[in-house]
């Protein structure tokens, strides 16, 4: 039962694509404090926020996952272009990019 417990553990620390970014250039950094995983495909960005925040901290993680694809991909991100999947989520978006 340990080991399964610490595979678990180890696994959700892992930071994976969504399938449509499966083969996409992966690029791990830390802007303010807080790592992400940006993963580059073509002209958009999936950026994966590792680790934990606190309430309070959430606010400003959307300008750093575009500062995260901007800074790790070389590319511009188009203005407004930010989306989760579910609404409000600061652990994963996607960005649409000027290369």
């Amino acid at each position: 039962m340990p080991i399964i417990l610490a595979l678990l553990l180890l696994l959700s620390a892992c930071a994976s694509p969504a399938p449509d970014f499966f083969g996409a250039a992966r690029h791990d950094t830390v802007i303010d404090g807080i790592r992400f995983s940006v993963f580059h495909k073509g002209n958009e960005a999936e950026v994966v926020r590792l680790g934990y925040l606190g309430r309070n901290a959430h606010a400003a993680v959307p300008a750093l996952m575009v500062r995260a694809a901007e800074e790790t991909t070389g590319c511009a991100a188009a203005p407004d272009s930010l989306r989760s999947r579910i609404p409000g989520d600061t652990g994963e978006a996607r960005i649409a990019l000027r290369c």
